[in-house]
């Protein structure tokens, strides 16, 4: 009972095989006067721990005839030790109690009941988000008019102002009087998506001919109804064809795509019983239930993980800068970095999706495409990163690995690799490494100023089911979702490996997926090590549980490897990159999980 909060509603029914007795003098907080014969000591029991937890013995508050108190009867005894106890506050609620005659619950006991009156809690509604409706940009035509629309809201300039929140601010409403505006109501995937007129024609057609049958039973109106119900299913066969080929037809396309991601997910949604989780738990275990408990907690719970940063060594040296001269933003480097940004994305907390910037000038994900591109110019990544590489992909990974360990099958010779996990990679890539491995690369120092200034002062929020929290700092790792992050990842791994690395096939990185091969296991061993030296006094973390060695070729135990004394795990089979690779350096699962 201490462990419950006090303002929830608890009730305790039990056979406490004492007799509180008649009368309640002394106790009148407690218990009212109409209860069995004599109090004996468990009776007072009973009494003394209502008092101590505030609440009140239910059944002796209402005058009734002995034979609905008497909850025991055996032979020729008579008595009452069942009760039902209440907080005292939630006495007012209870309108009765008494003890239902004829109804045994265990032999020689009687059911007791009571009624109680609760005040139902009107169901807050949740708020409706209007949405914009971008998608229509996807017309030429529709796309026309809302330049022109925005270039009269904006004065007739043909170049965008620089405050960018009156220029969103005008964006936005131009959006939402041209394009027009959604419900804001959750649209309902139903099973029925290939529906058309036809078919809701022969549907209509179908009913007024088994009403007709109804009023009238005769041979004619049957054999109408019939060849209706025959005429609906070859309309309903021939609709549901019409459009599974359409969407087959799409599929090479993004709107194909996600018509068919959205049927699986609603499918996915249609076999849950919970679709939707609105309540959590704080940090004591105890459920929260108010929409304001809620956000508070998923703000508290991503604010600390979003902004915990691993323990790492201070840099002592000191890395000069480079100052150069560096060129404006050309108009051709906006239009490169437009076409590279993909439409039909969910906007972002400015409510402006890709369409509606690249109506006119862009803003922020254009810029980190440009600066991206410069740096790449200038930046030269080891060849042992093969994540977001041009010209390199997961493939040339997988294939590099698997030829490798073929020709070490081929010769039945060991070969030993360990496939190192990093524990939250991007959120824990300290902001002061970054800021270094830039400088060290010999990126110009505007270019550091323009990431610095794109990290300074980052906020977000998280949309959860009760919606939307209070905004938050950021203030450790990489922007999640930038199209700058990845390339400035691969440049931090680039820097910190320097001294560990080996070359390709031996060392292959793909962002923070790394694998580390040798002809020896005390070697491998020492290479993880030393790769687990250079990253973890750098702010990067190791994981030792995700973190698994390999022997290819073995043919008796050869013992594993250790990390800082703990054993790595031993695999036969590891799924690397999304290629299964085998330690008999055969391909047949692999085979088989892209046939199946």
């Amino acid at each position: 009972m201490e462990s419950i909060p006090t303002g929830e509603r608890v009730l305790i029914g039990a056979d406490f095989n004492g007799h509180v007795g008649e009368g309640n003098t002394g106790d009148e907080e407690v218990m009212g006067k109409f209860g069995v014969k004599e109090r004996n000591l468990e009776g007072q029991m009973v009494v003394d721990f209502a008092k101590r937890m505030d609440m009140g013995v239910v059944n002796t508050y209402f005058q009734k005839r002995e034979e609905h108190r008497v909850t025991y009867k055996s032979g020729g005894r008579r008595t009452q030790v069942e009760y039902i106890l209440c907080r005292r506050g939630n006495l007012k609620e209870i309108s009765d109690c008494k003890v239902v005659v004829g109804e045994s619950v265990a032999r020689q006991h009687r059911m007791v009941v009571c009624r109680m009156t609760l005040m139902v809690c009107k169901k807050k509604r949740s708020k409706i988000e209007k949405k914009t409706k971008w998608w229509k940009l996807k017309k030429e035509e529709c796309c026309e008019e809302f330049r022109q629309k925005l270039r009269q809201a904006l004065g007739g300039q043909v170049v965008l102002p620089d405050d960018w929140e009156t220029t969103a601010e005008v964006i936005r409403e131009t959006g939402r009087k041209l394009l027009g505006v959604s419900s804001g109501r959750r649209k309902e995937d139903k099973e029925t998506w290939w529906w058309n007129e036809e078919v809701q024609d022969s549907i209509q057609r179908k009913r007024l001919a088994k009403k007709k049958w109804d009023m009238d039973r005769t041979e004619e109106n049957r054999q109408e109804y019939k060849e209706l119900q025959r005429r609906v299913k070859r309309e309903v066969s021939k609709a549901k064809q019409k459009a599974y080929d359409k969407l087959y037809t799409r599929l090479d396309t993004r709107e194909g795509q996600k018509d068919l991601y959205r049927l699986a997910r609603q499918r996915d949604r249609d076999g849950k019983d919970v679709q939707q989780v609105r309540v959590i738990k704080d940090r004591g275990g105890r459920v929260l239930t108010s929409e304001e408990s809620v956000q508070r907690r998923w703000k508290e719970y991503f604010g600390e993980l979003m902004n915990e940063e691993n323990e790492r060594e201070k840099r002592v040296e000191k890395v000069d800068s480079v100052e150069q001269k560096v060129d404006k933003i050309r108009k051709d480097e906006v239009r490169k970095a437009l076409k590279r940004m993909k439409s039909g994305k969910a906007v972002g907390p400015d409510d402006i999706p890709v369409e509606g910037d690249k109506v006119d000038e862009p803003y922020n994900e254009a810029m980190e495409r440009v600066v991206e591109a410069r740096l790449r110019k200038v930046v030269e990544i080891c060849e042992q990163q093969y994540g977001f590489m041009p010209r390199k992909s997961t493939t040339d990974a997988i294939f590099a690995l698997r030829i490798l360990m073929e020709k070490y099958r081929d010769g039945q010779r060991k070969l030993h690799c360990v496939f190192v996990d990093l524990e939250k990679t991007y959120d824990r890539v300290p902001r002061e490494e970054l800021w270094y491995c830039m400088r060290k690369s010999g990126v110009a120092e505007k270019y550091v100023r323009v990431v610095q200034d794109m990290y300074e002062r980052s906020r977000t929020v998280v949309n959860c089911a009760v919606g939307q929290t209070e905004e938050f700092n950021v203030e450790v790792g990489l922007h999640q979702g930038s199209a700058l992050s990845p390339f400035l990842f691969a440049m931090v791994m680039d820097q910190l490996s320097e001294e560990v690395r080996q070359e390709s096939p031996w060392t292959m990185m793909f962002a923070d997926d790394i694998v580390i091969c040798s002809e020896s296991r005390e070697q491998v061993e020492e290479n993880l090590e030393r790769w687990r030296f250079a990253l973890e006094r750098r702010g990067m973390k190791v994981s030792r549980s995700k973190t698994e060695y390999m022997c290819v070729n073995e043919r008796e135990g050869s013992g594993t490897v250790r990390l800082q004394g703990e054993e790595v795990n031993k695999v036969q089979e590891f799924k690397y990159l999304g290629s299964t690779v085998q330690s008999n350096g055969e391909c047949g699962k692999e085979v088989k999980n892209c046939v199946s």
